[in-house]
């Protein structure tokens, strides 16, 4: 996604067998883009309704969300709805459940839509909860594998009980109405939280960016109580020795993790373990260049290849993962302005 705030436009690339990456098309959104850097995760989701492929995009600078039908590599839009916030940069979906981070200094919160079978959104009544801070700087919203929680990265301070806290990851319970609970602020490990993942167990997988300490960033992981929401660290800030790591996602196989560090301009790869454990494998198993900004990180269906948007150049990188963890070039694909803060990247 361009997140050019004149006109945010998505745009559409092809996937040769090899993994390789060629444009193919450009679509608007009908909404404005922020014009600077989302500093968030997954401001582009696809997701399925009625056995068919939907894409929603958060339009940052107009406060709404557009739905794409998908069709190959060709795009409809079929929908704009109001975020019913300010700064939507975050999506998550459920089931039929979509909801969507806003995170607007002046109202922190998350709030709830219905999709249909058309994939079209409907807000759900009495879902919007604010966060435990209005100066949390969210990065990330994502639902628990089982639908059962919401959990929000906080990225600056927030509040438990009387006390103003740095490093929180907040939890919300999620009822069978699919209205969440109030937010349970927890205390992390690491510093500076910024996106999640989870394993299909349910256990889950944090990226820290550790600023503003240089080389610090990590992955922790936890597993959250099935009751309370509460967080329980299994790996504590496992280093990769890397600056700014933000963006994660873990392979189809579960055996892998990586992460894109925004400053270092590299991406790291890590070990997961069936019990949650994290261990490095490699802190530079790609190296993409001081200039390149990476950001969004998304796998293809089959879980071969891994992509990668260079923010600061415009770009979308391609590797083949290794058996072994490793990264295979597949080259770049450009398309995309470079500096402005293009955001959000989907594959499939």
């Amino acid at each position: 996604m361009t997140n050019v705030a004149a006109e945010n436009r998505v745009v559409a690339y092809k996937r040769a067998p090899n993994g390789s990456l060629s444009e193919v098309g450009s679509y608007a959104t009908g909404g404005h883009g922020k014009g600077d850097d989302f500093d968030a995760s997954n401001g582009l989701l696809l997701g399925y309704s009625g056995g068919r492929r939907f894409l929603y995009a958060s339009n940052a600078g107009s406060n709404d969300i557009t739905v794409f039908a998908v069709n190959g590599t060709s795009l409809t839009a079929i929908q704009k709805i109001s975020a019913d916030g300010v700064l939507p940069e975050s999506l998550t979906r459920y089931g039929n459940l979509l909801y969507v981070l806003d995170e607007s200094v002046a109202a922190n919160l998350i709030t709830g839509f219905t999709v249909g079978a058309d994939g079209k959104l409907t807000p759900l009544a009495d879902s919007t909860r604010p966060l435990a801070s209005p100066i949390a700087v969210p990065g990330d919203v994502e639902f628990s594998p089982d639908g059962r929680f919401l959990v929000v990265t906080d990225k600056g301070p927030s509040v438990i009980g009387s006390q103003v806290v740095e490093n929180v990851i907040e939890t919300f319970k999620v009822g069978s109405d699919g209205r969440p609970g109030p937010a349970r602020p927890n205390r992390s490990f690491g510093r500076r939280n910024f996106a999640a993942a989870f394993l299909k167990s349910g256990l889950m997988l944090v990226g820290e960016s550790g600023n503003p300490v240089p080389n610090n960033g990590a992955i922790s992981s936890y597993r959250i109580d099935s009751g309370s929401g509460a967080l329980a660290t299994i790996t504590g800030s496992q280093h990769n020795f890397q600056w700014d790591t933000c963006w994660i996602l873990i392979t189809n196989d579960q055996r892998y993790a990586y992460t894109a560090n925004f400053i270092s301009g590299t991406i790291s790869s890590f070990r997961v373990g069936a019990n949650g454990t994290v261990a490095l494998i490699n802190g530079r198993a790609a190296v993409e260049g001081l200039t390149s900004q990476p950001t969004d990180i998304r796998l293809s269906a089959d879980g071969r290849y891994l992509y990668n948007l260079l923010r600061g150049e415009g770009q979308v990188a391609a590797y083949l993962i290794e058996p072994d963890g490793s990264l295979s070039p597949r080259g770049r694909a450009g398309g995309l302005p470079a500096n402005v803060g293009a955001s959000g990247l989907a594959a499939y």
